[in-house]
């Protein structure tokens, strides 16, 4: 099956590239310029006309590439052509009238890719990254992760375990003869090692996946105190429904910032107010965990009515800044209690001291984006793998502790299975489909 589709971004445009892959691709490019192949890897001016009518539609650049030598791994051809909408129609209605010839699904060039041994697991999704990064910090780190360190790494703690595997299977094949002492150390030393570095890795506060998916900032509080004018404020634009009117948030409103530099994803949630609304009840319980998850909260309190009892004092207690709004209400200083919190007194109003909290954020972005590590984890996917494989790696220790050598190899073959996963080492047709829908068609 050959596949083709739209390879840059939908709309009007100077220039549109259209790629097509798989093993029919010479016989679609000489049906499309009633022409002979062009030299392999060389731009080349050609007429691309329609494969029933003959019909010019279009002048364009052709780029050829015979397989295996090829972003593929398969035979593929890019098509550059202007990039007006009514043009790039025309040429998907012309292909999709060959035989055998189709619509690529979301990331199947990328899938091919992989699946033709041109790139691994890490690679394919470093490019997913890259595609979408909107923030220098997203771009720099989907670069390092297309370096191939991360899959280096894995790939040298998987061959660590493979090699510890192949002395304990010495042992099972041979059970009446013992091991020599220093194997049996250097199997206990080399596992160790292995289990260590990988709880290294995993300590990593999570930045690689803060980077990607944004550094999560929930603003809670009671009913009232500003909290819709304040994201609002912070996004320069009304995103959020601002009402004199109690409760008037029931669901949580979110807004994507770029906080020099850096990824941020900025929630509203519904005033926590004792209610017998049900639906309010809903969006309250909605708000405490978005709370919970956020990696900064931003507690907004009326500066003529603060009380920090009961939810607010848990909620103050880590990662967050107390903004106390209305503070041109204020008529005589804070309550020294509550001026212990980390806080700053704002006016949405006046619009009063908002650089003043914008640079108490910026310091908490810093602080959680500071990372030299080359290895990095972008993905829960990864995590979860690196978490099955301590798990199998502590069964192992246990195990070779009390010489249950059989037992002990399985829980062996697991932990290197895991990290096989992460990279695709190993079949992982499972993964794949939740991996590359996330791509846009075209890649």
């Amino acid at each position: 099956m050959t596949i083709y589709a739209l390879s840059s971004g939908p709309g009007i445009s100077g220039i549109a590239v259209v790629r097509i892959s798989g093993s029919d691709s010479s016989k679609v490019l000489k049906l499309l310029t009633k022409n002979e192949l062009p030299t392999p890897r060389v731009a080349t001016l050609r007429k691309i006309n329609n494969i029933n009518t003959s019909e010019l539609i279009d002048e364009g650049l052709i780029l050829w590439f015979p397989g295996p030598q090829s972003y593929t791994g398969e035979d593929m051809v890019e098509i550059h052509i202007h990039g007006g909408k009514a043009v790039v129609e025309a040429l998907l209605n012309t292909l999709s009238n060959i035989k055998e010839c189709r619509l690529a699904d979301p990331g199947e060039f990328t899938k091919l890719a992989f699946q033709n041994s041109k790139i691994n697991l890490l690679k394919a999704e470093s490019i997913a990254d890259l595609i979408s990064a909107e923030t220098e910090i997203q771009r720099l780190q989907a670069a390092k992760m297309m370096k191939g360190k991360s899959s280096e790494k894995f790939n040298e703690l998987r061959e660590k375990l493979l090699k510890i595997l192949s002395f304990v299977e010495v042992k099972i094949d041979f059970p009446d003869e013992d091991l020599p002492e220093e194997n049996l150390k250097k199997i206990k030393e080399d596992s160790s090692n292995v289990l260590n570095e990988i709880k290294k890795i995993l300590n990593d506060q999570k930045v690689g996946e803060i980077i990607r998916e944004g550094f999560k900032i929930a603003i809670v509080g009671p009913t009232n105190a500003g909290k819709s004018s304040l994201l609002n404020n912070l996004s320069n634009r009304e995103v959020a429904i601002v009402s004199e009117i109690a409760g008037t948030t029931r669901d949580v409103v979110e807004t994507h910032l770029n906080i020099n530099g850096y990824p941020v994803i900025i929630s509203d949630t519904a005033g926590i107010r004792d209610s017998k609304d049900e639906i309010e009840k809903k969006g309250i319980r909605l708000s405490l965990k978005k709370a919970e998850n956020a990696d900064l909260k931003l507690v907004v309190v009326d500066a003529k009515n603060i009380d920090l009892s009961g939810f607010l004092n848990d909620l103050l207690k880590k990662d967050a800044i107390l903004v106390i709004n209305k503070s041109d209400l204020l008529k005589e200083k804070l309550d020294t209690e509550i001026s212990k919190f980390n806080h700053v007194l704002i006016s949405l109003k006046d619009n009063l001291n908002i650089d003043k909290l914008i640079s108490k954020i910026k310091k908490h972005l810093e602080n959680k984006f500071i990372s030299e590590e080359d290895i990095l984890i972008t993905r829960e996917r990864h995590r979860q793998h690196l978490i099955k494989c301590v798990e199998h790696l502590k069964h192992f220790s246990d195990k070779n502790d009390k010489k249950d050598f059989d037992k002990a190899a399985e829980d062996l073959r697991l932990a290197t299975r895991q990290l096989g996963m992460i990279v695709g080492k190993v079949d992982v047709e499972e993964i794949l489909g939740s991996i590359f829908n996330d791509f846009c068609i075209g890649k």
